[in-house]
């Protein structure tokens, strides 16, 4: 489970990025969102730092020496949660889908704006603060859909008894299909509810993010009705 400091704290925030002036250019724009900011330029530095200061949400590249981004999130969340906002240089699905598979939230192609990025780091982190928010005043009960079970106070997934892990993203995206099964919930809010993006920019993101929750519980959980939305369609 997520561990968000207060809202008066400061979030600390780590990026990992070898290219020098990409890495400086984000430091300086979170640095002046409020954030505080580490930068590691390799994989290994990388894990060190997030083990070390135990950041609030990690900006992580995909190509890095060393080892790459998608070894570096699979550490990482291996050790603790945390969320993950992937740049990656290639716009190639299957890569895409690895990073989300490993345990990404988000990601941004390159080039990007630092200013793109910068919304993406406070949607999240509000989102998560949310989420914490609203279990610790009334947690919410089991949904229990087939044989698919999702503890929201707990934010864990069990499939048959299976536990299945998920991305924050990926679990705050399934608990908005489930409270409604088998109701088909457009693309665009889905990203306006489950994102917290005000616009239809970024319709993509769900399309990834649907397919890596098929991946981990099977193709036929989430209906795809074409040029509308989604359905979580269980009936094991």
């Amino acid at each position: 489970m997520h561990t968000l400091r207060g809202m008066t704290d400061v979030r600390r925030i780590l990026v990992v990025e070898d290219e020098r002036a990409i890495a400086e250019a984000v430091a300086a724009r979170l640095r002046a969102e409020g954030f505080a900011v580490e930068v590691a330029a390799d994989g290994p530095s990388g894990v060190a730092a997030a083990r070390r200061i135990r950041p609030d949400l990690v900006v992580l590249d995909i190509m890095l020496p060393g080892f790459d981004g998608l070894e570096v999130c699979r550490r990482i969340q291996a050790e603790r949660p945390v969320p993950v906002i992937m740049l990656t240089a290639r716009d190639e699905e299957t890569d895409l889908l690895v990073g989300l598979a490993v345990g990404a939230d988000d990601y941004l192609t390159k080039p990007f704006s630092v200013r793109e990025l910068a919304a993406r780091v406070h949607a999240l982190l509000r989102r998560m603060e949310k989420a914490l928010a609203v279990n610790r005043a009334e947690p919410a009960p089991s949904i229990v859909i087939g044989d698919l079970e999702i503890n929201p106070a707990e934010r864990r997934v069990r499939l048959g008894g299976a536990e299945i892990h998920l991305t924050p993203t990926e679990f705050d995206l399934l608990v908005h299909l489930a409270h409604r099964p088998r109701t088909v919930l457009p693309r665009e809010r889905l990203l306006a509810e489950v994102w917290g993006w005000a616009d239809a920019s970024g319709t993509r993101t769900v399309d990834s993010h649907i397919k890596a929750l098929r991946r981990k519980l099977g193709a036929d959980v989430i209906r795809t009705v074409h040029g509308v939305g989604y359905s979580l369609e269980v009936s094991r």
